[in-house]
């Protein structure tokens, strides 16, 4: 099961640490009789569909390179404890023209499971789409610049590049970062809280809220940039899911309308109604905690939190992990990638409706003023910051008490084997003396 696993048995609960040494001890017998095998698989990646990870990249370099007056690529770098990851970031805006008009910010993440990777397709559809490089059923290229010239977007196209390399690499099943943890657990909103159906292998949250380099990367994205539109891409399934993860509800008020409302018509338009519509928590059939989305909406003040599903093959094998998130034949492929870059499109139309004139009440959190759009919010971007703060501070607390108690547990363990010695000698002696 790797490192992971075993810190995810050892640290189930901060309350409970008498209940976590049982669970290391069980843990051990368990990988004593079962070994430490991943689950199976028995699909290949068929690379005459799909790029590799590198190549997928270098394109994107390319294509960044023909058109440098609309696009901007950087490299954002993090690390911790030896763990080093890195994630490309594509920003669109067109800057030559309307320079002065103010512009809607949309924040799009694509490939953060590594076994996703028809996800990552998309987004390098939809770059191409961006210059007029490949086309949208229904739509002339004059049609969607003049939409795109109403936004700055930035597209994070592969978020997990590790956890790619290690699905590349033959493990076609694995969902998780080059570390064992699980990107979309390891946000702070309600993180660490386990269902009574959590998967240890699928689901490990990391050791602490931001524990991973790409979330840490991410969130400085969302705070830097300050996104009014926010997309998680993923597959598994056919969804359009709006907060919230943990729980089965929907923003309360004209908010979280407003999102339902977009994505019913999304639904209908581009799906023929066959795709979940509502929160994740309440569509998908259990609760997901840490989730991405949800820290958008509810820390980052992000106005619209979305998360698609755009593919699932529910009647593929579970050891056809790639079958079961991918399409593996040229037509289908080709049908979801058209189909969903064409849903995004409508997607930043709805953004324009929504977001250029209407203003909501201040319980709803955020007001939809042109006049503020633009301007980015410093004092929440300060109070996040404070937040992230604090919770980096909480959670170094945490990995020392760990420690700590680990320390403290071992010596004790030490202490009376070297006792039960001592005494056994004593008794040894006693007996031979008699």
């Amino acid at each position: 099961m790797g490192e992971a696993i075993w810190l995810g048995i050892l640290f189930p609960s901060r309350r409970k640490p008498f209940l976590s040494i049982f669970l290391l001890l069980y843990s051990l017998l368990l990988f004593c009789v079962h070994g430490s095998s991943s689950p199976l698989n028995d699909s290949s990646i068929p690379f005459h569909l799909y790029h590799s990870s590198d190549s997928l990249l270098r394109e994107i370099e390319t294509l960044v390179g023909r058109h440098p007056d609309k696009f901007h690529i950087e490299t954002m770098r993090g690390s911790n404890r030896g763990y080093l990851a890195e994630i490309v970031v594509v920003t669109y805006n067109h800057s030559q023209r309307q320079i002065n008009k103010p512009k809607i910010r949309i924040l799009l993440s694509f490939g953060q499971h590594g076994r996703e990777l028809i996800t990552t397709e998309v987004a390098l559809q939809l770059l191409h789409i961006f210059v007029g490089e490949r086309s949208v059923p229904y739509l002339d290229s004059q049609s969607i610049e003049n939409i795109l010239d109403n936004f700055i977007i930035k597209v994070v196209p592969m978020e997990n590049l590790n956890g790619r390399k290690l699905v590349e690499a033959g493990d076609s099943c694995d969902r998780r970062n080059g570390r064992g943890v699980d990107l979309n657990r390891n946000w702070s909103v309600d993180w660490g809280k386990k269902e009574k159906d959590y998967d240890p292998y699928e689901e490990y949250p990391g050791s602490g809220p931001f524990s991973e380099p790409e979330a840490q990367i991410m969130r400085k994205l969302a705070v830097s940039f300050n996104p009014h539109i926010w997309v998680s891409v993923h597959s598994g399934m056919e969804a359009l899911f709006m907060p919230y993860d943990h729980k089965n509800t929907i923003p309360a008020g004209l908010a979280g309308h407003i999102m339902k409302s977009i994505l019913e018509n999304l639904n209908l338009r581009h799906f023929q109604r066959k795709c979940l519509v509502g929160s994740g928590g309440g569509s998908v059939g259990y609760l997901a905690h840490g989730t991405t989305t949800d820290y958008m909406y509810d820390i980052a003040k992000v106005p619209m939190a979305f998360t698609f599903e755009i593919y699932g093959d529910a009647s593929a094998s579970q050891k056809d992990c790639f079958r079961m998130f991918n399409p593996i034949d040229k037509t289908t492929f080709q049908t979801v990638i058209d189909k969903w870059c064409t849903a995004f499109i409508t997607l930043f139309e709805e953004g324009i409706k929504r977001l250029g004139g209407a203003q909501l009440s201040g319980s709803d959190k955020t007001t939809y003023l042109w006049d503020h759009l633009s301007v980015v919010d410093n004092d929440s971007k300060n109070k996040v910051r404070n937040r992230d703060v604090f919770e980096l501070a909480v959670q170094e607390l945490r990995n020392y008490f760990r420690l700590f108690f680990l320390s403290t547990v071992l010596l004790m363990f030490m202490f009376c084997s070297r006792i039960s010695k001592n005494k056994f000698k004593d008794m040894n002696l006693t007996l031979n003396g008699a």
